[in-house]
């Protein structure tokens, strides 16, 4: 069994003397893991940085092994990322919730471009936030719980949508909401891509975001919590809106 794809290095773990075992995400394979021999030589090692973009070739005997990876570099992300501190945080955040949210050999490919996209956009502090909050909620999307913010779920209006819905994930309109309206989440006007998209609105909108990442992603990983990697992203995000 063999094939060969491109792949994001998630996260990588010591495996005998020599050796490493690299989990990555691939468009076609999904979250992959696989033994690369001599990972840890001087040739290898310095390109085995988290959120590298990878040429992987894979092989096994059988397709239920772990089996055997050969990888090339294409490019690294890690100058953008260790350059700034939000910019190093998104990147934990990204590549933790990738390692925690998607089974293992379940392909994602518009996951995966969503993924490969926002990475490359590691350095540019001004549009990363937004771009952060989208992918994750594509990410809820190819969990299965896409957020349905196109109209109130209350009376179907399509104007004063100012929260969503802690069950149904739906949009409500101020009028909609009525004597529940201080069970719901708010809607910032980001979400549905709209307004000036500020880095306090952005922030306002991952609360939401992270409520249905904790309701429907945290009870199934180890703790019941979500990856520690998001809480420091937004800490940063947060300490960046109050020196700015």
């Amino acid at each position: 069994m063999d094939w060969r794809d491109t792949g994001i290095l998630l996260a990588t773990r010591k495996h005998g003397e020599t050796d490493v075992i690299l989990e990555v995400f691939t468009p076609e394979r999904g979250r992959h893991a696989g033994v690369l021999r001599g990972g840890t030589s001087r040739r290898m090692a310095p390109h085995l940085q988290p959120g590298t973009q990878l040429d992987l070739q894979w092989r096994a005997r059988l397709a239920d092994h772990m089996g055997s990876f050969s990888a090339e570099p294409i490019r690294s992300r890690s100058a953008q990322a260790m350059g700034d501190r939000l910019s190093l945080a998104g990147l934990n955040a990204v590549l933790s919730l990738l390692c925690a949210a998607l089974p293992e050999r379940e392909a994602h490919p518009r996951l995966y471009q969503r993924s490969e996209q926002l990475l490359d956009l590691l350095g540019q502090t001004d549009i990363w936030p937004l771009a952060y909050l989208n992918w994750e909620m594509a990410l809820l999307e190819a969990l299965g719980f896409r957020l349905d913010l196109s109209q109130c779920a209350a009376t179907g209006a399509t104007e004063d949508l100012i929260y969503v819905s802690p069950k149904s994930a739906r949009a409500v309109s101020g009028k909609g909401a009525g004597d529940w309206a201080d069970r719901m989440l708010p809607l910032p006007p980001v979400m549905r891509g709209e307004g000036d998209a500020e880095d306090s609105e952005i922030l306002i909108a991952l609360g939401t975001t992270g409520y249905f990442l904790d309701r429907h992603l945290a009870p199934q990983l180890p703790g019941g919590t979500l990856p520690a990697a998001r809480g420091v992203f937004l800490d940063r995000l947060s300490r960046q809106i109050i020196r700015a």
